[in-house]
């Protein structure tokens, strides 16, 4: 089982969009979607995401990587026409951002990593993605923000989670869609162990 954020759904054609991130021949999901062709059967369930975004916040900030690209899209065009707020979006180069349709309140910015998430240095991810220092340098705007984070676990749940919720002080309600979608140097399976593993830790901390 893999998991993924369905871009669009057109009810008239029977038909959803998904977007995979293509990264070489190792995994299931990324060579599958390099080869598939049309007619071949795929096994779908779910869904499981419940964001939407809340009236009463008086901005949006949302910010990712690649793997969190689609639900960032999607979460932008659901976007009230007068909404404000940032988009930060963390890829491998100019040549991988794509058109987005964004309230023009809403600003989006792209961040160049440099290369391939999974291959690149340990100096521009984990801790030190550039996603991060974009993030916490960004200027804070007034009033309630509500929170739409999501991308490599290591960059998301240890770095900037803990700045939106302590360091910036944002209730659990608005800031209830952070999460990591992958890992570095982790399988699907192992990267949902590892994500038990934390949840457990963080219960035992806080319960």
């Amino acid at each position: 089982v893999r998991t993924y954020t369905v871009r669009q759904v057109d009810t008239e054609r029977r038909e959803i969009a998904i977007d995979f991130v293509v990264h070489g021949d190792q995994g299931v999901a990324a060579p599958w979607a390099a080869a598939v062709v049309p007619g071949q059967p795929a096994y779908l369930m779910g869904p499981s995401g419940a964001y939407a975004p809340d009236p009463e916040a008086d901005w949006h900030l949302l910010a990712g990587d690649e793997a969190g690209l689609p639900a960032i899209s999607a979460a932008l065009e659901a976007l009230p026409d007068d909404a404000v707020g940032m988009a930060f979006i963390e890829v491998a180069g100019p040549d991988d951002e794509v058109p987005l349709t964004a309230p023009t309140g809403v600003d989006v910015a792209w961040i160049h990593r440099g290369g391939r998430a999974d291959l690149i240095g340990e100096d521009r991810a984990g801790d030190n993605a550039p996603l991060i220092d974009a993030v916490k340098s960004a200027h804070w705007l007034p009033g309630q923000v509500q929170v739409f984070i999501h991308g490599e676990a290591q960059a998301v749940m240890h770095n900037l989670r803990p700045y939106i919720r302590k360091e910036r002080g944002v209730p659990a309600k608005w800031a209830a869609s952070i999460s990591g979608y992958w890992r570095r140097g982790r399988t699907e399976e192992t990267f949902r162990q590892w994500k038990a593993e934390l949840a457990k830790a963080e219960s035992a901390t806080t319960g």
